[in-house]
């Protein structure tokens, strides 16, 4: 599998925030997951959201998206976004990358990109700009995607989202169950998209990856923000890392 070559991600220019949460809290039914999270991500950045499983990673996606049960203040680019729809909320400029790939099996690899495309959508991310960042999509272009391997998978759920011209790209647990060097492959490909301007949230469990490409690292624990700083200060806090991240 061959992935374009990724630049060094620099940090992004300070500038106003394209998502911003204060006070988010999230339900399954009535679990209360999310107790209260505040977040900020700007335009080119790649922050990192770490955790063991069940703390709320995943239910703090979707409450972005729209998709669990929201309260508190969600801003897109100054919007505030907390009772808009997933559709408005894709359309605001979020794409979003679940867990579970998503990919259309019975479709060739063309086919799942342009599935991607927003009619209306004015952006520079087109089916040529997918093939250059990621080569083998190219080579596979008319192979149905569960051929694919999941490495594969993977890549073409992202370039997949990013047809929609997305600000910020939401990419939940990417490396789940991938060879190491296709996780290295993944890191590259999120730093040459935020090399582009888009910013990236990425949610993971291993710490490698994270530390490696973003620039600011959240930690949750029960729902809850329990650390924010740059990988630096996380690699200097062993105690947040003995009693938030290690198993």
């Amino acid at each position: 599998m061959q992935l374009a070559t990724a630049q060094a991600t620099e940090a992004p220019v300070p500038g106003p925030a394209l998502l911003e949460l204060k006070g988010v809290h999230a339900w399954y039914g009535l679990s209360h997951i999310l107790d209260g999270v505040d977040m900020t991500i700007r335009r080119g950045e790649i922050v990192a959201m770490l955790g063991r499983n069940g703390v709320g990673r995943s239910t703090l996606c979707k409450a972005i998206m729209g998709i669990a049960t929201r309260s508190g203040s969600i801003r897109i680019n100054g919007h505030e976004s907390v009772a808009d729809k997933p559709h408005q909320i894709a359309h605001a400029g979020i794409g979003y990358v679940p867990e579970e790939r998503a990919v259309f099996p019975g479709l060739t690899v063309e086919q799942n990109l342009l599935l991607g495309v927003h009619s209306a959508a004015q952006h520079p991310w087109t089916l040529q700009g997918a093939y250059e960042l990621f080569p083998s999509l190219q080579r596979r272009a008319d192979t149905s995607a569960e051929l694919l391997s999941g490495g594969e998978q993977q890549m073409l759920s992202i370039c997949r989202a990013l047809m929609s011209g997305p600000d910020l790209l939401i990419v939940d647990e990417p490396t789940e169950g991938l060879a190491p060097l296709i996780v290295q492959q993944v890191g590259d490909l999120l730093q040459s998209i935020a090399h582009r301007g888009v910013a990236v949230l990425l949610v993971e469990q291993k710490l490698t990856i994270a530390m490696r490409i973003a620039h600011r690292v959240y930690v949750m624990g029960h729902g809850r923000v329990m650390f924010e700083g740059t990988p630096e200060a996380l690699r200097n806090a062993p105690d947040i890392r003995k009693s938030w991240l290690e198993v």
